[in-house]
């Protein structure tokens, strides 16, 4: 590998969006950009520095691959470590949620990273938390900041199937006069900023711990571009957007503003209400979409759990725990002081947790298998084919099968469908039919 600069991450289609590099550069050389419905760094070849050794951004990327197994070993050794060939190392496992109701209900899943957040700050025993929330003045919905608070926390509820970037992140905590942060982020952001802080001793000496919320794989802006436009959803018009809320699994929920023409003294007068309301089942919506626009490096990546983070969340959508209409989270947890942290919560009230063991929660998780087997596929085949791969420490197959072939080549196709906005018409007579959900 050529570790020019980031070029070499955006050349080879590599990149996963998450803007660690923009964090790594000290010279301020890459901005992250929007281009194709997703994030990607641009680089100022003015400001860059990598020909007199400096590499920076290519050193924390991501994208190009992660030591995964050593980094875990490094971050999770108490003595009660176990390992899982899906999870990894790990502690222990449970199902909970957030002991309030609203939380719960309208947070992701049952509330659990919200609820233990608050948790954290209001008992000091961090200064802020890296979230992702949407963003009403921005065109792209989402937004990332430091959270400080009950009310800031909960501004950033809600899942976001749309890409998060965390570019600025860093610099922004190291702003910070607190010492003791928290990132939540996917397992593509952990593992850049857990690459970061080996090149990066002041944002290293300020992070607390790594939240990771499970990732089948990322989507681009274009998904919701296309459920908006096939819905009539007006984004100009939005008051409220959700991609779920409203109990476990929930339903997309926009709500956007109506004009309405009145007859004042003979002259006509624009009011608006914000009274029209466009709900649907997230599975409805969601599911048959799921290939369509996701990015080409999703294929290849191999953490579904989030392996590197210290306490793991997402959903569990198996009996008895699917009966729940509320919401409830299946969480993972990999080190000793964040198990007492947790337990901490669940004595003070603010969470109901209850262990389960790892068979349970993998039972529950079928992307995390395809992702140790099928994306491990598809890395041997791009390899075979003399294209860039991310580089894991981990065991490849030694040979891959028909099947395999099929399936990637029915991912790149679905793929580019979804990236060419002048093809999607044929996206809807393809998706699989979502008539049992509603």
């Amino acid at each position: 590998m050529n570790l020019s600069n980031i070029t070499y991450t955006i050349h080879h289609n590599l990149c996963t969006g998450c803007g660690i590099c923009e964090n790594a550069c000290p010279f301020n050389a890459i901005e992250i950009v929007v281009k194709e419905g997703r994030f990607l760094p641009q680089v100022n070849d003015g400001l860059c520095k990598n020909v007199q050794g400096c590499h920076r951004c290519i050193d924390a990327c991501p994208g190009v691959g992660v030591d995964l197994s050593r980094i875990a070993n490094e971050q999770f050794c108490d003595e009660a470590i176990k390992t899982d060939k899906w999870v990894g190392r790990y502690m222990k496992c449970f199902v909970g949620h957030s002991n309030d109701y609203d939380i719960r209900y309208h947070c992701a899943s049952g509330g659990m990273v919200s609820q233990f957040l608050i948790f954290l700050l209001e008992k000091n025993y961090i200064d802020g938390a890296v979230v992702t929330a949407f963003d009403p003045d921005n065109e792209l919905l989402v937004h990332s900041y430091i959270a400080h608070n009950r009310e800031e926390v909960l501004h950033a509820k809600g899942s976001k199937y749309a890409p998060v970037s965390l570019h600025g992140m860093a610099q922004a905590i190291k702003q910070e006069s607190g010492s003791r942060f928290v990132i939540v982020g996917l397992p593509c952001h952990i593992q850049g900023f857990r690459k970061l802080e080996k090149i990066d001793r002041k944002f290293k000496g300020k992070i607390f711990g790594y939240f990771a919320i499970y990732c089948s794989s990322g989507r681009t802006f274009y998904l919701t571009e296309h459920v908006f436009r096939e819905r009539g959803i007006r984004k100009d018009d939005l008051t409220y957007f959700a991609y779920r809320d409203e109990g476990c699994l929930g339903s997309l929920v926009a709500k956007q503003r109506r004009s309405i023409r009145v007859d004042n003294n003979n002259s006509e007068t624009s009011l608006y209400k914000e009274d029209e309301v466009y709900k649907e089942k997230y599975q409805s919506y969601y599911h048959p979409l799921r290939s369509f626009f996701v990015p080409r490096r999703c294929l290849f990546c191999i953490d579904h759990y989030g392996e590197l983070g210290d306490v793991c969340f997402g959903d569990i959508h198996i009996e008895p725990f699917i009966e729940d209409k509320i919401g409830v989270n299946s969480i993972v947890v990999r080190k000793q002081l964040w198990l007492d942290l947790l337990m901490a919560a669940k004595d003070e009230m603010y969470v109901t947790l209850d262990e389960i063991s790892v068979e349970t929660l993998n039972s529950s998780q079928e992307m995390a298998g395809k992702k140790k087997g099928r994306n491990k596929n598809f890395i041997v085949l791009n390899k075979k084919l003399r294209r860039a791969v991310p580089v894991y420490d981990v065991s490849l197959p030694q040979k891959i099968g028909i099947k395999t072939i099929l399936d990637y080549a029915q991912n790149r196709i679905q793929q580019l469908l979804g990236r060419h906005k002048n093809l999607w018409w044929l996206i809807s007579k393809l998706k699989k039919d979502t008539s049992h959900y509603k």
